[in-house]
């Protein structure tokens, strides 16, 4: 059951001078299914795409191996912000899309590949000397991505054994997970990088995780953001999920069992292991988190080609925080400092239409409005998640009214 207690609405309510401190938890929880059922999910259900939850029952499976790096923890940002750092030292600036080229890799070929991408004039010795300590300095500072913990929880609840397998070297994963409580604790094995001959893509690390939990390679799942980590898995014999770190990358369809957009979409009742129990109405509660800020113009994309009005924020404003929350459609409230809250349903995604490199957020305001509202200020607390971003084929939203939408 979604609880609020820990979270306060009174930032976003006392803004608008409404009084919410009468409302109990459980009509706070009522209010939010019934805006479920009846503005998101009824039409939502009409007209999505196939999603990977009509699947049939895949192999069963005993035991579960995660990465670590990019799979439960937002490793990558921190990575991108040290080399940031280190490029500038050498007048060079950090390109997004050779950001492919270190995702699942050792820190040595990591290093290779920066020094070769960039014509670094370094050895990789000295420049892993120079970032190892700055990369120290900053695990305190990872957070978990979207429903790692909540996987972490659900599997040591039920009773399912699961181990940790990284590239990363034993020393730097005791280091990152301890700053996640009950982390270590809840894994059966931790295995990492410098403790076996290959790193992945070779499926050694796998391997001596499948031999301390004693049990056959053929009996688990691995569930990897990079391609070298599906690779290893399948190169195991193992069933691998890919939850792909970086959009749009070639190659996991053709070697994952499976590819989702985010642990938030993973299905284990699929491989025969209890499935999560949180989800209401094919809608998941989640911790409520906050985003604000002033309504600019955006690219033309709600107006131009969808036909819907969009509430559009500055993108540059919150590429951290956006970094932290997985790409799909989100439900909650949204204010306007002088009209008033009202329901809303909110995309955060890798624009299609334009190619961003960093993710953007569109809100749909469930108002029919009579006038435009730009520069006012908008507040939104996002209470749930629907659905993942779809990647593969074409979204189209077609609006029925100023206050409602579909999507095929």
């Amino acid at each position: 059951m979604l609880s609020l207690n820990r979270f306060s609405l009174v930032p976003l309510i006392d803004c608008f001078a409404i009084q919410s401190s009468g409302f109990h938890h459980l009509q706070r929880l009522l209010l939010l299914r019934q805006f479920i059922l009846h503005q998101a999910v009824a039409k939502l259900q009409s007209h999505r795409f196939e999603m990977s939850t009509l699947n049939p029952l895949r192999r069963m499976v005993s035991h579960v191996i995660l990465d670590l790096d990019g799979t439960l923890l937002n490793t990558d940002g921190i990575v991108i912000e040290v080399l940031k750092k280190i490029l500038l030292q050498y007048g060079k600036k950090w390109e997004c899309n050779k950001a492919h080229r270190i995702v699942g890799k050792t820190p040595l070929e990591a290093a290779v590949a920066v020094i070769q991408d960039y014509e670094l004039p370094c050895t990789v010795e000295e420049f892993i000397s120079t970032t190892s300590p700055m990369f120290s300095n900053q695990w305190c500072n990872i957070k978990a991505l979207p429903g790692a913990s909540r996987l972490i929880n659900h599997l040591s609840s039920k009773g399912v054994p699961f181990g940790l397998a990284s590239n990363s070297p034993r020393s730097n994963i005791e280091a990152k997970i301890s700053y996640h409580q009950g982390w270590k604790e809840s894994f059966s094995c931790i295995v990492g990088g410098d403790e076996v001959e290959n790193g992945k893509p070779s499926p050694d690390v796998f391997f001596e995780a499948a031999t301390r939990m004693k049990v056959d390679p053929i009996n688990c799942l691995v569930i990897e953001d990079s391609l070298p980590g599906v690779i290893a898995g399948k190169s195991a014999g193992m069933e691998v999920v890919a939850v792909p770190s970086l959009p749009k990358q070639l190659g996991f369809s053709n070697s994952a069992d499976e590819v989702i957009n985010s642990l938030l979409d993973l299905h284990l009742e699929k491989w025969g292991l209890p499935a999560f129990d949180d989800w209401i109405e094919d809608t998941l509660p989640i911790e409520p988190w906050q985003i604000g800020g002033p309504v600019v113009k955006g690219f033309g994309r709600g107006s131009k080609v969808l036909g819907i009005p969009t509430a559009n924020l500055p993108a540059e404003n919150f590429s951290g925080l956006l970094s932290e929350h997985a790409s799909g459609v989100y439900f909650g409230w949204a204010g306007l400092s002088a009209r008033g809250i009202y329901k809303m349903v909110m995309s955060i995604g890798w624009n299609p239409y334009f190619n961003n490199i960093e993710k953007t957020v569109e809100p749909w305001l469930l108002h029919e409005f009579s006038e435009d509202f730009y520069g006012e200020d908008l507040r939104l607390i996002v209470v749930g998640y629907i659905r993942p971003e779809v990647f593969e084929r074409r979204e189209i939203y077609i609006p029925v009214t100023l206050s409602t939408f579909i999507v095929y």
